[in-house]
């Protein structure tokens, strides 16, 4: 019986292929700690108030914060300025306008398609005014306009991208004791959401019109400023991103290549763990594959959608391959090699992950047509989305139970497999002393691997809400260690499996003697086997059933 890779390998060449796994690991760790920047970064751009001084609306019209077409600033929006007075501007000639990123060090900086994808939250300073009364859950809404241009382009040639009405409701509230003349404290309000930067600037215009007959505007109080927060991926974050996707794509997709050919070269089909495992390998390559890259000369608006996908698919077949794994060695009987045996956890990671889609594609799928559209945005929405959120983390937390469950009784059920070894010779019984040992490890890893996952998923849910909870830091990243570490450590724990389980081409089994001194080649009995079987392990567990 040759067995797996994992069985048959010396314990020299074992430790070696285990250190270097180790340092590989913790490279990861160190170059999203001592290399990578944080993944995103903050650019706040306050808006400028503009004066449009046209008789009739025009909102084809761009209005710029500045430059040599700079638009007519108005300085506050006080009822009794003189400007505003002397005028007449009401509340429709005021357009906010926001140069995106904005100006750093009196230099202009401009965006790259390095930033990936950028998302604008809106934070509307609203002063407290006995006169201006903030009514309770007032409705905002927003005639907002998205435009872009180019470095070479002239200034005044801004293309539009989207424009749109949209409603948004604001949450305030005023500390005890403050009175006129304090601002409210808002709770932030998503505006837009690009899942591809194409262009070096963005221009936004905003104009917040009131119509009493059908309420729009009314009772939000006293607005006196408004300002941007623009989120985006660090560029310096992104080349090392990209450069170690493009390490990992090319190194599971070779180990991958000479798992199958060894698999194709036995004499029988791939059992089911077999299958599995290449299916996560393969899910593993397109995770890996860096199409990102194609992002720096293509303008790719899906990109975001397209990653949440894949995301989510290797997700899927992580948990699945998961099941199987500790399935294919927990149970008592011979017959194996069958899926139907795992419909019932299959079902319900198929349904997890088809929810997942369907809340995605609520949200980024509906942006590809409209930028501003968020299902945050109404009441119900929130409530969907944070019970959303909260339920995802309650399900992978209760799947990590699950798996523990499982792993404890493979445990014991390899336990209980050690009781036939005293009838057996002493190096035959040393040989699958060996082989229990190296599994059990095996096992841990993947609990070690299967907690820090499990870890990843439900802060990355609590990171994707974690503005939209009014939190004045916008501390949206992870560390840069954390990201580049766990998904190092998956790519690291597939090829593990990927070389560990691929049948060995041994036929012979080395077992040091029992002094230590010399080694003994040692040709074991066949022990009955079944056509799922590749393993020592299997074969014990089934001689132990049959016994």
């Amino acid at each position: 019986m040759a067995g797996v890779v994992l069985e048959n390998l010396s314990w020299k060449k074992l430790i070696i292929l285990g250190v270097f796994l180790l340092v590989l690991l913790i490279t990861f760790f160190l170059v999203g700690g001592l290399v990578a920047p944080k993944p995103s970064n903050v650019v706040t751009v306050l808006g400028t108030k503009c004066y449009d001084n046209g008789k009739k609306l025009n909102r084809s019209k761009w209005f710029v914060s500045r430059g040599i077409h700079k638009c007519e600033e108005l300085q506050n929006l006080d009822p009794t300025d003189e400007m505003i007075v002397n005028k007449s501007i009401t509340e429709k000639q005021v357009v906010f306008s926001f140069w995106l990123p904005g100006p750093r060090g009196g230099e202009e900086r401009k965006m790259t398609p390095l930033f990936q994808n950028m998302l604008a939250v809106l934070q509307v300073d609203i002063e407290h005014s006995d006169k201006v009364p903030l009514s309770k859950n007032p409705v905002l809404q927003l005639d907002v306009r998205l435009g872009a241009r180019d470095e070479g382009d002239d200034e005044d040639d801004w293309k539009q991208i989207a424009s749109s009405v949209e409603d948004r409701n604001l949450q305030c509230t005023l500390e005890k004791g403050k009175g006129e003349g304090y601002l409210y404290d808002c709770e932030l309000l998503q505006l837009f959401e690009l899942g591809s930067i194409s262009n070096h600037y963005y221009l936004v215009n905003i104009r917040l019109p009131v119509n009493f007959l059908k309420g729009y505007n009314v009772g939000i109080g006293k607005v006196v400023d408004i300002s941007i927060h623009l989120i985006h991926q660090n560029g310096g974050f992104t080349i090392v991103w990209m450069s170690m996707k493009s390490v990992l794509f090319v190194m599971v997709l070779s180990l991958l290549i000479w798992f199958w050919r060894r698999i194709m070269q036995l004499g029988r089909p791939p059992n089911l763990l077999e299958r599995t495992l290449f299916s996560l390998g393969v899910v593993m390559s397109i995770l890996d594959c860096p199409i990102e890259l194609l992002q720096l000369g293509v303008d790719i608006p899906f990109m975001l959608l397209l990653n949440d996908i894949r995301q989510g698919a290797f997700y899927a077949m992580l948990m699945s391959f998961w099941v199987i794994f500790a399935g294919e060695h927990i149970m008592d009987q011979t017959e194996r090699n069958r899926l139907s045996l795992y419909w019932k956890h299959l079902s319900a990671i198929i349904f997890g992950s088809i929810c997942l889609f369907v809340f995605d594609m609520c949200e980024r799928g509906i942006q590809l047509k409209n930028p501003f559209f968020s299902i945050w945005v109404t009441s119900a929405g929130t409530k969907l989305a944070l019970a959303f959120i909260i339920l995802a983390g309650i399900a992978a937390g209760c799947y990590f139970l699950f798996l523990c469950y499982m792993i404890f009784c493979v445990m014991k059920n390899i336990s209980a497999k050690k009781a036939s070894l005293p009838t057996m010779s002493q190096l035959r019984r040393k040989y699958y002393l060996g082989v229990i040992y190296r599994f059990r490890f095996l096992m841990m890893a993947t609990l070690v691997c299967a907690a820090c996952t499990v870890v990843f998923f439900i802060m990355s849910q609590l990171n994707e809400g974690e503005w939209r909870w009014g939190d004045e830091d916008l501390s949206l990243e992870f560390t840069s260690a954390f990201f580049t570490g766990v998904f190092g450590m998956w790519n690291i724990y597939v090829c593990g499996l990927l070389s560990l389980y691929a049948p060995s081409h041994k036929t012979v089994v080395e077992i040091d003697s029992a002094d230590g001194s010399t080694e003994e080649n040692v040709q074991l009995t066949q022990l009955p086997t079944t056509p799922s079987e590749t393993s020592a392990l299997q074969a014990l567990t089934s001689k132990a059933a049959q016994d």
